[in-house]
């Protein structure tokens, strides 16, 4: 119990050292280059509280539970010998990991909004919402997508670097045909799918894959999954504004 306590504690410590760049930065600008008072700040007080607080529990939760559970599913796959298994799960933990990721609900929310308001889709409350759960499936599916050709290298244990190259390859290319409106929407994709919820358990799967496997590295071949979801939503979001 006094250990647990003492990691908590050193967890606090660690994201107070974390976030106090950003308090002191933003405290310089508003004090000395806009000079003005830092309004309501009994509110940012208590805010700043609770993010410590949440960013403290979420970390140790992910030591505790989500790193652990990943790694140790990735194993038994793997010593289960079933690769089709493997594969559904790897694309079912892209698609379910990103489907309830936060960030990408509100960008597609967001862009939703903003496509209603330029007249790109009807400006109600149905065409707005089938627009931003259309996006939401779109991005989904890529990371599932993403993980398994991820899962796929490590067990072949093909060079990442031709994949990504190749994959960067062709986003430049679907760029230039794609719908202008679609595109900046299409980048951002990629960035929210690297999140709170998906990170976790995607880093954790490759690790207990590479772990798991004769011949391949943990630090070589178990890392990289995160990349190739970052790139493939920019590619299905673009092919999404294609046809949609």
């Amino acid at each position: 119990m006094y250990s647990s306590f003492i990691r908590f504690l050193r967890a606090l410590l660690g994201s107070v050292r974390d976030l106090l760049p950003i308090v002191l930065v933003i405290a310089f600008f508003q004090l000395f280059v806009l000079k003005q008072p830092i309004p309501n700040l009994p509110d940012i007080a208590i805010g700043a509280l609770l993010v410590v607080l949440g960013l403290t529990l979420f970390i140790r939760g992910l030591e505790m539970a989500l790193f652990p559970i990943g790694e140790s599913m990735a194993y038994d796959f793997s010593r289960k010998g079933s690769v089709w298994w493997l594969l559904i799960f790897a694309f079912a933990l892209g698609f379910g990991t990103t489907i309830a990721e936060p960030a990408l609900i509100a960008v597609a929310g967001e862009a939703a909004n903003v496509a209603a308001t330029g007249g790109f889709i009807e400006d109600t409350p149905s065409s707005r919402a089938d627009y931003a759960q259309g996006l939401r499936f779109t991005v989904a599916i890529s990371v599932g997508a993403a993980i398994m050709i991820g899962v796929i290298r490590i067990i072949k244990g093909w060079p990442i670097q031709y994949l990504i190259i190749g994959g960067y390859i062709g986003v430049v290319i679907m760029t230039m045909f794609a719908p202008k409106e679609i595109i900046g929407i299409a980048y951002d994709s990629g960035g929210v799918t690297t999140s709170t919820v998906t990170v976790p358990l995607v880093t954790a799967l490759g690790i207990g894959l590479a772990a798991s496997i004769k011949g391949r590295n943990p630090m070589i071949d178990g890392f990289g999954l995160i990349a190739f979801a970052s790139l493939t939503p920019m590619m299905f979001v673009m092919l999404y504004g294609m046809l949609v």
